[in-house]
């Protein structure tokens, strides 16, 4: 071993144990000229593992970058050195050396020593160039060498000051030539006009001389205005070539940083994975070969040593309008009312506007209300047990079997079933109160719309998968007498997976939905895309409102921290009057200048004009602003056309998330709500999600029990279906199986049919579910306002937990 120009870095093995390096043939490059861009194939040592690696080097404007191949210039520069102040050694016939004095370092080998010198000859060419480049752009103008990085920054401003000094001492002098030129030359006019009218010879000799004392002035002030000017010009030119080179330096250096942050930035992500797997991996997992030459393979660069590193362009998010302030006519003086803006813009129906009702600071509000609830409900869960996952032990019990049939452990689950996590959506009901009290159909659109918003915010550390329900399983949330609603969900299919959901409030409002799931693994992030509409129905309004969920992504599966975003686009409409909120989830980006997790919407009538703008973001709040004036202006958009501005009133919050309750984040981060999903209660049905045995097992911390308790429960509902496939078997007819193409008949916009009789409920669930199966308490239907088919509740299941009555539930469990 030994030191390269006193450098730190410990350089390859002396020739003796040197690796030997593949000779390959290359096409003989011509010599270059200087100035030229030099590229070709070079042996790089990177550590005692890998030894040299083959590298394409580029040679240009005095830099020397490489990458692992040709296809990479485009996109990854592995790494880069200055020449103008780098020193270059040859070694022997093939090896050189290039250091800039110690923070880099490239041991390099040629094919052929007359490559090698081909290289040297280029590399010391463009050194030389570089290093004339940077002495000319330097700001003294000298032949010295350039100030310290300390007072290079001070002596080049206090230079530009003096430049500008003497070129405003230059203008000054200008605009005195400029007065001594006027003045001068009007008298010399008036010199000649007097010399025209005079006729006796005494006067004309005075005259004559006035008019030549005069004309001297004006030529010796004319004379001084040009050699102002041409110094000026001068001085002006000479700067201007020096800034221009100085300009041309500071874009460089630009593009330099640019490049350098990117760097960082794909250093900082390799090191943050590198942290979290060292967090994950027990110590006899790792490599002692890496950390006995950690000295070694210091010497190669962060990205030689990831072969699978993976980096994601910066993306920047383009937001569709810009809102600024309205114009102040557009205020009341009395500060806080501002029903007089309903009567100046000609509102609707002359009703109170959303402004009027100051969300945050109403006492009258169901949020601030002090609501006593009828049964003291728990406020924790056992704490999740810290068990080590053993991979291996799971893939040795999935070799030989269909995918369809590995058990997957509980320890990637949370112990909630989807029918909960679909009952969560109403963690905050109050807007949908709030909804059905207004009564214009504009301000009730924001409270729809932020409702959609609040449903994702018990997602953002709610890592866990929830349980797949079962066939036939239910789950019911009876909040009647503490927040005035009930709920139901029903898993109504099971290949493709689909969960049917029913909510009625005594406060005038119905929520209904049928959430079937689709998924893609990416290799580092699975995405989940939610299939079905979801309704909302105002029974005092008629109004009608539909919407769909956006895509939940689900970042390092295979290693790091697991974390969740939401993106895309929803489109709240009402089917009644034609409005529209259209609101859209950011993506998460590392380089975004905006706040991570934003959602913005507007609110629209039928024709398109804007009322409100929403802005937040999907795990905090909302806020919305009432729109006084909308125009076309400002900067182009995405797609070339320009943004729409939005004059707005001064935003007030809609909805507020409620902070989660102490010690979540040892109870798989519930919320208040969550925490009470799955405590037992009595008189459910017995195929409430509350009663499924694994779950409850995962919930004591008992999770060795879970996980044979689930892989039984799987295999009694496989044999459940293949049950059920037989018997369809022997009973379908001909007959039969032609009328079972149509779907049930569609129902009323205000009943759904609740007929039971055979022949319908049989060609309701047959069409299109392979599970041949009949829901207990949902209907297929097709939607009157969407036109899609799915399930509707058809009634029965409170009248029977009133009853008693379960004689008709499967044993699922």
């Amino acid at each position: 071993m030994m030191c390269r120009r006193g450098t730190k870095q410990i350089g390859p093995p002396s020739d003796t144990v040197k690796p030997r390096a593949v000779v390959m043939s290359e096409p003989k490059a011509p010599i270059p000229a200087p100035g030229d861009t030099y590229k070709g194939w070079l042996f790089k040592w990177t550590n005692y593992i890998k030894g040299y690696q083959r590298r394409w080097f580029v040679l240009s404007n005095g830099l020397l970058s490489y990458y692992r191949t040709q296809a990479e210039m485009g996109h990854t520069c592995r790494g880069t050195i200055n020449l103008a102040t780098a020193n270059i050694a040859v070694e022997d016939s093939c090896n050189f050396v290039i250091s800039n004095g110690g923070t880099q370092t490239y041991h390099l080998k040629a094919s052929s020593e007359v490559e090698r010198q081909r290289w040297i000859t280029a590399l010391e060419l463009a050194k030389a160039k570089a290093f004339r480049m940077q002495a000319e752009s330097d700001d003294s103008g000298d032949e010295s060498s350039p100030p310290a990085s300390g007072q290079g920054g001070g002596s080049r401003n206090s230079e530009v000051q003096s430049t500008l000094r003497t070129l405003g001492s230059k203008v000054e002098d200008l605009s005195t030539c400029n007065d001594l030129i006027a003045k001068h030359g009007s008298a010399l006019q008036r010199s000649l006009s007097e010399l025209e009218g005079v006729r006796l010879e005494g006067q004309t000799s005075e005259k004559i001389r006035q008019v030549t004392e005069r004309a001297t002035l004006f030529r010796i002030t004319s004379n001084a205005m040009i050699n102002a000017c041409r110094d000026f010009l001068a001085l002006a030119q000479a700067h201007s070539k020096r800034w221009q080179k100085a300009l041309q330096a500071e874009r460089e250096q630009r593009v330099r940083l640019e490049e350098t942050l990117e760097q960082l930035a794909k250093q900082h992500n390799h090191l943050e994975r590198a942290f979290r797997g060292a967090t994950v991996l027990p110590p006899s997992q790792s490599n002692p070969a890496i950390d006995s030459k950690g000295s070694a393979a210091s010497k190669g660069d962060a990205s030689d040593e990831d072969e699978e590193n993976e980096f994601f362009d910066a993306c920047e998010d383009v937001q569709e309008f810009i809102t600024v302030p309205a114009d102040p006519k557009y205020h009341r003086r009395s500060g806080s009312n501002v029903s007089g803006i309903s009567s100046e813009l000609g509102m609707d129906d002359g009703t109170t506007s959303l402004d009027e009702q100051s969300l945050a600071s109403n006492p009258e509000s169901p949020q601030s209300q002090e609501v006593v609830p009828v049964r003291k409900r728990r406020t924790r869960i056992p704490d999740k047990p810290n068990y080590s996952l053993n991979l291996w032990s799971i893939m040795k019990n999935c070799i030989g079997k269909e995918l369809s049939k590995i058990p997957m452990p509980v320890n990637f689950n949370e112990p909630l079933s989807m029918l909960q996590r679909l009952s969560e959506d109403l963690e905050y009901y109050e807007l949908l109160d709030r909804a059905a009290k207004c009564q214009n159909s504009l301000e009730q659109m924001c409270y729809v719309a932020a409702f959609t918003v609040s449903s994702y915010s018990t997602t953002v550390h709610r890592t866990g998968k929830p349980f797949n329900p079962l066939l036939g399983e239910t789950f019911e949330l009876d909040r009647l007498q503490e927040s005035g609603y009930r709920s139901l969900c029903e898993q109504v299919s099971h290949h493709p997976p689909a969960a049917a959901h029913h909510a009625i409030s005594e406060r005038g409002w119905t929520l209904r939905q049928e959430i079937a799931l689709a998924s893609k693994f990416r290799g580092k992030y699975l995405s989940i895309m939610p299939l079905g509409s979801i309704h909302c129905i105002f029974e005092k309004s008629n109004n009608h409102y539909t919407w769909k969920k956006v895509t939940t992504t689900v970042h390092n599966i295979i290693v790091g921290k697991l974390w969740i975003d939401q993106s895309g686009e929803i489109d709240v409409v009402n089917h009644r009057t034609g409005d529209r909120c259209h609101l859209k989830f950011a993506p998460y980006s590392y380089f975004s200048r905006d706040v991570a997790r934003k959602v913005t919407g507007v609110v629209t009538d039928k024709d398109g004009k804007a009322h409100y703008v929403l802005s937040g973001t999907w795990d905090e709040k909302m806020e919305y602003s009432r729109v006084m004036q909308s125009s076309r202006g400002g900067e182009n958009g995405a797609d070339g056309r320009q943004k729409t501005v939005y004059q707005t009133l001064k935003a007030k919050e809609l909805w507020r998330k409620t902070p989660l309750p102490d010690g979540a984040e040892n109870m798989y981060y519930f919320s208040t709500l969550a925490l009470t999903l799955n405590e037992p209660e009595e008189g459910i049905a017995p195929t409430d999600s509350r009663r499924r045995p694994d779950q409850r097992l995962m919930e004591q911390g008992r999770w060795e029990e879970a996980n044979a308790e689930k892989q039984r429960l799987e295999e009694k509902q496989r044999t459940a279906r293949r049950e059920r496939e037989r018997e369809a078997n022997r009973t379908s007819s001909p007959t039969e199986e032609a009328e079972e193409v149509e779907i049930a008949s569609e129902p009323s916009e205000t009943t759904y049919k609740t007929d039971t009789d055979e022949t319908s409920s049989d060609l309701s669930l047959s069409s299109g579910h392979p599970d041949n199966y009949r829901a207990m308490w949902f209907e297929r239907h097709v939607d009157p306002a969407t036109g899609e088919p799915t399930h509707i509740y058809r009634g029965g299941y409170w009248e029977a937990k009133e009853q008693g009555n379960w004689d008709s539930c499967p044993d699922i469990f």
